[in-house]
């Protein structure tokens, strides 16, 4: 199974590859601006192999293992937060969960209105995990907490599920 996300970065969207490795762990990757495909294979023992390949991540001509400390080092110089990596070992672990960085566009029926109003999880079986707003994460917002265009939202739930909360956002319709 392989998962596409967004991430907003800096600024600027990366597209970002998860593969479930049957036996192995996940395998995240994106392609760098350079040209370069860029990734990590979070094995199911903890340890992280971060690899450099010109488009094939299978062919890479070399990578590094290094354990979970040695990871929590890497990602913190490289500006990572301990709680994004939490996040995304919890959900390595559970079967059938998606995630996603869903940006609110300027005509979305929801800019401008409370969460609630959308009735997500009624609608379309996700949760809301977060917003994030000009750079800043607002975690676990009530359905009282206005939205607004250009927010990214943080949904999870079933990958059908996000793809309903995907069309929801941008047109109000959730099939």
């Amino acid at each position: 199974m392989v998962f596409h996300g967004r991430l907003l970065y800096a600024g600027r969207m990366v597209r970002l590859e998860e593969t479930s490795l049957p036996g192995v762990g996940m395998r995240y990757d994106f392609d760098g601006r350079f040209g370069k495909r860029v990734g990590v294979i979070v094995h199911r023992d903890g340890r992280r192999e971060m690899f450099v390949s010109r488009d094939d991540p299978d062919a890479c001509g070399q990578s590094i293992t290094l354990d979970e400390g040695e990871a929590e080092v890497v990602a913190d110089l490289l500006g990572g937060s301990t709680v994004t990596r939490r996040m995304g070992q919890t959900m390595q672990d559970i079967e059938g969960l998606a995630m996603d960085w869903l940006p609110l566009e300027r005509g979305s029926p929801f800019a401008g209105r409370a969460l609630g109003d959308s009735q997500m999880r009624t609608r379309t079986g996700t949760s809301v995990v977060a917003v994030i707003r000009n750079e800043q994460a607002i975690p676990a917002p009530g359905p009282d907490y206005v939205l607004e265009a250009g927010d990214t939202v943080v949904v999870v739930g079933t990958a059908n599920g996000v793809r309903r909360a995907a069309r929801l956002l941008s047109s109000g319709a959730d099939s």
